[in-house]
């Protein structure tokens, strides 16, 4: 039964490559939204962000998996907020940053952490009593802020100062807005599902579930950041890949053009 449910969180993986791959993505729409509009533009850009931030929302399912009170969602959830809106604004504002690849892929590193923590891989593997889990959760936080951080300096946020600061405020405001919508969802869901036999069954499953698309969200980071660096050695260099895009329009033009004639 476990290579089976290996097995189909490996095929479903698979299937959500392509969402995987624009996770945190700031497209070239975005960024010409940003100059033409205001702070809600930021706002709005931060929720969806956090929304589509894949590796975000696995880490905190995997906080909240086996948190039974509301009083223990909150104070978690607070630590870890407090954590990342440290390094999305200091390293924002500052203008700290490091290649984003590489921040993603140890941000992957945390959900497969968590995961194996909820297996109780510590005590299994390491005969030790798990690390604090606040502690932990806050150290995380500061990683996922300055991931959150390395994609809006991507933006245009202005030489002014202040703008600066309130652009960064604003974006930040947006990522919580989404974070708490996923949160709401997250919680009702399991606070269901504990209620089931199920979830006794399953919850093993569930986290190495988790830890499986940790370990695959590492990699397609990493790949990212093979391509990134040394994109020209793949197989399709960067320039070869343009002209062929080049080609096959002029190929479809001209087919088009005899087509109506």
């Amino acid at each position: 039964m476990k290579h089976r449910f290996t097995q189909f969180i490996g095929l479903f993986l698979l299937a959500c490559f392509p969402l995987i791959a624009i996770a945190h993505g700031i497209s070239e729409a975005d960024k010409q939204s940003m100059l033409d509009g205001g702070y809600i533009r930021y706002i709005g850009l931060g929720a969806s962000h956090m929304l589509t931030g894949y590796d975000h929302l696995l880490f905190l399912f995997g906080v909240v998996f086996f948190l039974t009170t509301l009083k223990d969602v909150v104070k978690f959830v607070t630590v870890f907020t407090i954590g990342h809106c440290i390094t999305l604004v200091f390293a924002t504002f500052f203008q700290i940053t490091w290649n984003y690849w590489l921040v993603d892929a140890i941000i992957a590193v945390s959900v497969i952490y968590k995961g194996f923590d909820n297996n109780g891989g510590f005590q299994k593997h390491f005969n030790m009593a798990s690390p604090n889990l606040i502690k932990v959760v806050f150290a995380f936080g500061l990683l996922h802020g300055f991931g959150l951080s390395t994609r809006l300096q991507q933006l245009p946020l202005g030489d002014d100062s202040l703008q600066m600061l309130l652009r960064i405020l604003s974006f930040n405001v947006g990522v919580e807005a989404g974070q708490i919508a996923a949160l709401v969802v997250m919680v009702g869901a399991l606070s269901i599902w504990r209620k089931t036999e199920s979830f006794t069954r399953f919850s093993y499953f569930a986290n190495l579930g988790l830890i499986l698309a940790g370990v695959y969200l590492l990699f397609a980071q990493l790949h990212g950041y093979q391509h990134d660096v040394n994109g020209e050695n793949f197989r399709f260099p960067t320039e070869e890949h343009r002209h062929i895009h080049e080609d096959m329009d002029i190929k479809n033009t001209t087919d088009s053009s005899r087509n109506s004639l």
